[in-house]
């Protein structure tokens, strides 16, 4: 039953006779059903009318040169009677066999069997005009979907407003269907989404490694690591941010209304996106793509030991290419030397089977040298990434303190192999625990060593079914990493990622001055979970601890799933840490 009545009108055609069937369905009570309506305007001996003629509310103009109409109305159960006006009852047609027809309603169609929806139909009819009042479109493909199962064969009819059908009367035949007339089924547009809430913290938006806004990110992305070669830490951090911001969206930037409310959309960022939306490019994007500072300090960062402090040195003297270099060695620090020598490779993207291969090599070596020990890939490939250009692995074991002088014994048993081109070692310098707590923008204090290695390869490699020869090996890098057991759930954690890119500053501390100035600044989300740390819940946190500077205790966590519950937040799987 509908709150409201509903006009429904068939306009059929059978033989030479035309026919309209009204059915009105109204809400009464609990105890009563819908009163039915059929009319039927049917062939007969001319007769006139005078005045208008009214159904249920329906002021019909007469017209010329129709016929009489025969109304019969279905009250339900009990004795039918006759609507016609007496004072016209001499003057009436002769009887002739009536046809009834009970259209059902669009909301008793759902309760009613399928086989009683065409009862009373005219089995050989071709409905050509569904006229419909006050009803949704939800009740109207209800009510089609239903015919057209009814009759099967005959073609859908147009669905139409009042306003069609009362023109019609006026004009005594059915009138030219119209756009205006048609009762349109809106189909949903592909319009902006209104702006979502997204935190301001990446720790707390699921970012996953496939976004919707890939362009949009990379425009801002690019100039992040142009305000990075400029040492604006300020600048690099605010097109990250906005940059991570996009790839957390549940869908496809269109409009900027979109990012109205966004957290980390200033002016410029907001501008960078609107250009992109209109045209399709930014012309300061381009303009810094272009650039010849830019695509220089990006060659030059891309060394393995070359930072943004160096590269801008080298940029200042007036070099700009790697033959440059090349012809001058004496610039070159050892490790500078050896990510010149293989850079080539090392600029080759790492696919996961070469990772898992690595891992292999090195787990062997590891368990022979500590029995008990593991080796945790991290880095992209742990946030389920399937290349990319450095291979990280996190090493330690289950007994607090056995890990010490590890690193040495595995990196010497790796080389009798062949299998280290190059190393750089870094011994532990883990303080007291207080002063761990307060490394919050440094690198971390574990010990690793910074190697390239010598991953054999397959005599050759298909592509397109042809089998392409290839080199004996590559060489790959690869950073090893020892972290005591007590530790291990936040180096993993830090060591996990996401990557922010290159920084600005040469590491502190020594040992670090020969090493990539800028290449391992603390990961994005890293950085997010640490500034909510301080910020929200007042506690310190690296990737060597979480401590409470007022209770000035530590928090014992067994996995990463402790840390943030400690901070109060819903855990994240690497997966979706790809910020």
């Amino acid at each position: 039953m509908f709150d409201s009545c509903g006009i429904y009108l068939v306009l059929s055609s059978e033989g030479e006779s035309q026919f309209l069937f009204f059915q009105v369905a109204s809400q009464l009570s609990q105890h009563h059903s819908a009163r039915k309506l059929s009319a039927r305007i049917n062939s007969g001996h001319r007769t006139s009318t005078r005045g208008p003629r009214r159904l249920q509310g329906l002021e019909v103009p007469p017209t010329r040169g129709t016929r009489e109409s025969t109304t019969c109305v279905d009250p339900g159960p009990g004795p039918r009677t006759s609507p016609t006006s007496s004072a016209h009852s001499e003057n009436k047609a002769p009887p002739q066999k009536r046809t009834r027809l009970q259209l059902p309603t669009a909301a008793s169609l759902s309760s009613r069997p399928a086989r009683k929806v065409n009862r009373g139909l005219p089995e050989r009819s071709e409905v050509t005009h569904v006229v419909m009042e006050q009803t949704s479109v939800k009740e109207a493909i209800c009510w089609q979907e239903h015919m057209a199962a009814a009759l099967p064969c005959c073609p859908h009819p147009a669905l139409l407003d009042i306003s069609w059908f009362t023109e019609s009367m006026a004009a005594g035949q059915p009138v030219s269907v119209e756009d205006r007339h048609r009762l349109e089924v809106v189909e949903p547009k592909n319009e902006p989404l209104s702006p979502v809430w997204v935190s301001i913290y990446a720790c707390q938006r699921p970012t996953p490694l496939t976004h919707h806004n890939t362009i949009l990110s990379e425009a801002l992305e690019t100039l992040a690591e142009a305000a990075g070669f400029e040492g604006s830490e300020g600048r690099l951090l605010s097109f990250r941010r906005a940059a991570s911001v996009l790839r957390a969206l549940p869908c496809p930037v269109t409009s900027l209304s979109q990012l109205q409310g966004l957290p980390h959309f200033g002016e410029h960022s907001s501008r960078i996106v609107q250009e992109l939306l209109e045209h399709g490019v930014c012309e300061e994007v381009e303009r810094v793509r272009c650039s010849e500072r830019y695509q220089t300090m990006k060659l030059f960062t891309q060394i393995f030991g070359v930072g943004v402090k160096t590269a801008n040195r080298w940029y200042q003297e007036g070099l700009r290419t790697l033959d440059d270099l090349r012809g001058q060695p004496q610039r070159l620090t050892k490790q500078q030397k050896a990510g010149l020598q293989h850079h080539e490779d090392l600029n080759t993207p790492v696919g996961r089977p070469d990772a898992e291969a690595l891992q292999q090599l090195v787990e062997a070596v590891v368990v022979q040298a500590l029995p008990g020990a593991t080796v945790t890939l991290t880095g992209g490939f742990r946030r389920g990434k399937l290349q990319g250009h450095d291979v990280d692995f996190l090493i330690t074991h289950p007994e607090e303190g056995q890990e010490e002088g590890l690193l040495p014994r595995v990196v010497c048993c790796l080389q009798s192999k062949g299998l280290i081109l190059y190393h750089q070692h870094h011994a532990s310098h883990l303080g007291s625990p207080t002063q761990l707590t307060r490394r919050s923008h440094t690198l971390d204090a574990f010990e690793r060593s910074f190697c390239i290695f010598r991953l054999p390869q397959s005599p050759g490699a298909l592509l397109g079914g042809v089998l392409k020869p290839c080199s004996a090996w590559k060489a790959v890098r690869v950073d090893l990493v020892v972290a005591p057991i007590s530790q291990f759930p936040f180096a993993l954690l830090g060591w996990t990622g996401s990557q922010v890119g290159c920084v600005l500053l040469r590491l502190p501390g020594p040992g670090w001055a020969n090493h990539t100035e800028g290449s391992y600044f603390p990961q994005l989300f890293e950085r997010e979970l640490r500034r909510y740390s301080r910020k929200e819940k007042g506690l310190c946190l690296n990737s060597h601890g979480l401590f409470d500077p007022v209770q000035k205790t530590f928090f014992h966590v067994v996995s990463e799933e402790d840390i943030f519950k400690h901070l109060g937040l819903k855990y994240l799987p690497p997966e979706q840490r790809n910020a």
